[in-house]
């Protein structure tokens, strides 16, 4: 009852005043030309507010999109150790969580932006009429209005709406801000917005400007360094530029004050960040391994598979956050590099400069400025990529230009050359004309470990090791022998190294082959022609096989599909340095080939993995408890292409080739080490593939337009001296545990010369031994050697001696008389 005298009060103003307010405009609306102006003006500016609201309010975007929204992010790349090698990025990027952040970066950002930002709802009224007082003083004049925008209103503009200058953006932008403030939380907002803005040096977000202007993460900030990044979203490109240095220190000092104003920082702290300098840092290359080539093979790969851009899907390579653990050792890459560019340099001598790089058009601007936007460099020693500015000047993509020396005549403007600093000066240098590649792989895994691609991937993204196609010569005649010996040959089967012809129709005449260098003669066991790389024998093997049964093993181990033509199978067809490692990987791993593969697996933003390489399943080996079963174990990876025992038998006669053979080179190493060496006609090509139980490696040299690379080299002492050069920088990844023979191998001593097996005396590894162990399969041992096979190995050795005798006198005859021998011509004739 007492409370109800209140209620009737009340009851009684709410009837009574609007009553009286109604009678009091009916009294003034008739006398008052006044108040009708207001409150015509009044309704139109709310008709047309309502209007505006309607209109531009009905079709931005859903601010509850925000609340799926992901940041661009790079793609990290990581190497087989797991330190990161590279990122795939056209911006800096990297996200954090609010709590990430500084309290300190924070306030810098809230003084320098938005005071109010935890008290508004989205807009600032204040902030918002002082922009429309700026910008109705500056209308026509071109110059640009203060914004007045609230962080909110940044959010709206960055992220949904775009940068047009407009009053209908604007609109748009107070708008969202609203909805956006409806949808997440002021630290949500706060965390989109310090991961987006745009700071400069194509850093967006606050972690990834620390990085560009101070090499530092935001956790490391000192206070200074935090108002300096404050004030970047007022002009992100001016305020990080020696010129506006000034005019940066002034702002930042502004910020600190702010800070002081707003409590965020004492008076004592402000002023000695004040007295700081900013302390910026040069442009920073972003740190990634030097393998140009490999990475280059693994951002291919993932466009093919995920897509470059946002357009193609949550997961492409440049916005989608990828974690991409590769292959890559570094260590093995830094000797692969530097062991084939020893050898291009070794090969090109003093040759000097012989061409340009490239050569730029004068007519298209500065040459200068094209050059930075080629991207053309070099990393080799001190050596620099410049282009020619004018008779003896160099310009580089700096801008800067110096004197140069050492050049031709014949050099003009636009021609990019290497160069090294000379005196006040720069002197010409030699970029090899000569290239090749290499490729190291795990045959285990078939995991390439390292990849070099040609002298520099800087020079041209070409890549030798997967693109070229390049004859492989005498490296593809163990597949040749690998046949033989799954049709029945042993190491120690008899080949002739004779004469060998083929009739090839009316047109094409008759076909005969000869052994490299000429030579010939007599009957010798395949471990014997294996070593010594003899064509002549590698036919006769290949017609005994049949070549349909050769070039079956060819494209079953991936080398390449040819025709039955004996010429490939001594090396004539095309293939990669990439086919041919992994076709020897199969020999060092019984037979059993993965694969080749640049990347492990891969995983998304949120640590999910969305692709792995090694796709074998082992549903136990997440089980909760043991269930008392054998330990659940992974699948032999990989696909059986040849027989383990015969590919143990041709690794156990290539390591003849190492230690007798044409890779003699290798011997000092002193390792169990296997491989083959090859020579094309020309020579165009110089090739060497091999390596150990855990290592498997293949190499070329020759011209990119093949031509003939001088008589002297051959695979044995061009290719075989870059392995060597690689194994030497790396020794302690060279175990000195030899290959191990699967079962159905039988180790049976033989003579090395005629193959017979032998029971009395010791094998020897040493390069002359009579006796050595010879690998083979059950029951097909060579038998027990004779007391008359020794005589006849004894009378054919006489006879030798005394065919060579005769064949002296006669060649001294015929230098007498000023011509050859006929049995000279004759034999000459009988190769060819």
């Amino acid at each position: 009852m007492s409370d109800q005298p209140a209620l009737d009060y009340y009851r009684y103003r709410i009837s009574r005043d609007p009553r009286r307010l109604i009678a009091w405009f009916n009294d003034n609306w008739a006398h008052s030309r006044r108040l009708r102006v207001i409150c015509y003006l009044g309704g139109i500016a709310v008709i047309m507010l309502v209007l505006a609201w309607a209109t531009l309010g009905r079709n931005l975007p859903d601010a509850e999109s925000l609340l799926e929204y992901e940041t661009p992010l790079p793609t990290v790349v990581r190497g087989i150790d797991g330190e990161i090698v590279n990122t795939y990025a056209r911006e800096r990027r990297v996200q954090l969580q609010y709590d990430d952040f500084p309290e300190k970066l924070i306030e810098a950002y809230l003084s320098a932006e938005d005071k109010t930002f935890f008290s508004h709802g989205g807009v600032d009224i204040t902030g918002t009429l002082g922009a429309v007082i700026d910008y109705a003083t500056k209308f026509g004049s071109g110059e640009r209005a203060v914004g007045g925008s609230t962080i909110t209103q940044q959010v709206a503009k960055n992220l949904l709406l775009g940068d047009e200058y407009s009053v209908t953006r604007k609109l748009k932008e107070m708008i969202l801000a609203t909805r956006i403030e409806s949808v997440l939380t002021k630290q949500e907002i706060l965390e989109l917005y310090l991961n987006e803005i745009p700071l400069g040096r194509r850093s967006f977000g606050v972690q990834a400007a620390a990085r560009a202007y101070f090499d530092k993460d935001v956790g490391d900030l000192e206070l200074h360094e935090m108002a300096f990044l404050a004030i970047l979203p007022k002009a992100p490109e001016r305020y990080g530029r020696t010129r506006y240095h000034d005019m940066a220190i002034a702002r930042r000092n502004f910020v600190l004050d702010q800070m002081v104003a707003n409590d965020f920082i004492s008076a004592e702290d402000g002023a000695a960040a004040k007295r700081m300098d900013l302390g910026l840092v040069q442009q920073r290359r972003e740190r990634s391994a030097d393998a140009g080539y490999f990475l280059e093979e693994v951002r291919r790969q993932l466009i093919d598979k995920f897509g470059e851009t946002a357009e193609d899907g949550r997961n492409s390579v440049y916005s989608g956050g990828l974690w991409v653990r590769t292959s890559l050792d570094t260590e093995l890459q830094d000797a692969a590099r530097d062991a084939l560019r020893a050898q291009l340099i070794s090969y090109h001598g003093n040759r000097g400069f012989t061409k340009p790089i490239a050569t730029l058009n004068p007519d298209n601007g500065s040459l200068t400025s094209q050059l930075a936007s080629s991207n053309i460099s070099i990393n080799y020693k001190d050596w620099r990529v410049g282009v020619i500015t004018g008779p003896g000047r160099i310009g580089f993509s700096d801008g800067e230009e110096y004197p140069l020396s050492g050049g031709p005549a014949t050099l003009k403007p636009g021609d990019v050359v290497a160069a090294a600093r000379s005196g006040n000066g720069y002197a010409i240098r030699g970029v090899p004309e000569v290239s090749g590649a290499f490729l190291a792989e795990a045959p285990q895994t078939g995991r390439i470990l390292a990849m070099q691609g040609g002298f520099d991937s800087r020079l041209g993204s070409f890549n030798r090791a997967t693109q070229a196609l390049r004859q492989p010569g005498s490296t593809i005649k163990p597949f040749v022998y690998a046949s033989a010996l799954d049709q029945g040959m042993t190491p120690a089967t008899q080949v002739p190294d004779q004469t060998f012809c083929v009739w090839q129709g009316a047109n094409l005449g008759e076909k005969c082959f000869r052994n490299f260098g000429g030579g010939g003669g007599g009957v010798h066991t395949m471990r014997w022609g294996l070593e010594q790389s003899r064509n002549l024998m590698t036919v006769h093997i290949a017609d005994d096989t049949g070549m349909d049964n050769v070039i079956k093993t060819f494209e079953r181990v991936g080398i390449g599909k040819y025709d039955p033509y004996y010429s490939f199978a001594l090396g004539a067809g095309e293939t990669t340095v990439a086919r041919m490692v992994n076709a020897y990987a199969a020999l060092a791993n019984w037979g059993r080939q993965n694969a080749g593969s640049v990347i492990d697996y891969v995983q998304d933003r949120d640590g999910k993995v969305i692709f792995r390489t090694d796709k074998r399943d082992c549903s136990s080996c997440n089980m909760p408890e043991w269930d008392g079963q054998p330990m659940p174990r992974f699948d032999i990876s990989g696909k059986q292409v040849l027989d383990p025992r015969t590919a143990f038998q041709i690794v156990h006669m290539l390591q003849g080739v190492v230690t007798r053979g044409t890779a003699v080179r290798l011997r000092s190493l002193d390792l169990p080490l296997f491989g083959k060496t090859g020579t094309t006609n020309g020579p165009t090509n110089a090739w060497f593939v091999g390596g150990s139980p855990d290592i498997v490696a293949g190499m070329y040299v020759g011209f990119d337009q093949p031509r003939n690379l001088g008589g002297w080299v051959q695979g044995g002492n061009t290719a075989a001296t870059i392995m060597k050069r690689f194994i030497e920088a790396t020794p302690e990844r060279w175990q000195a545990e030899d290959f191990v023979a699967p079962p159905g191998i039988r180790m049976v001593k033989i003579d090395r010369r005629s193959g017979k097996r032998v029971f009395d005396g010791t094998p020897s590894d040493e390069p002359t031994a009579a006796i050595i162990w010879e690998a083979f399969k059950p029951d097909t041992e060579p038998p027990r050697a004779t007391r008359s096979d020794a005589i006849a190995a004894k009378r054919n050795e006489i006879l030798e001696l005394i065919r060579r005798g005769r064949q002296g006198a006669q060649e001294a005859r015929a230098r007498d008389r000023g011509d050859q021998p006929d049995d000279f011509v004759e034999e000459q004739g009988g190769i060819y």
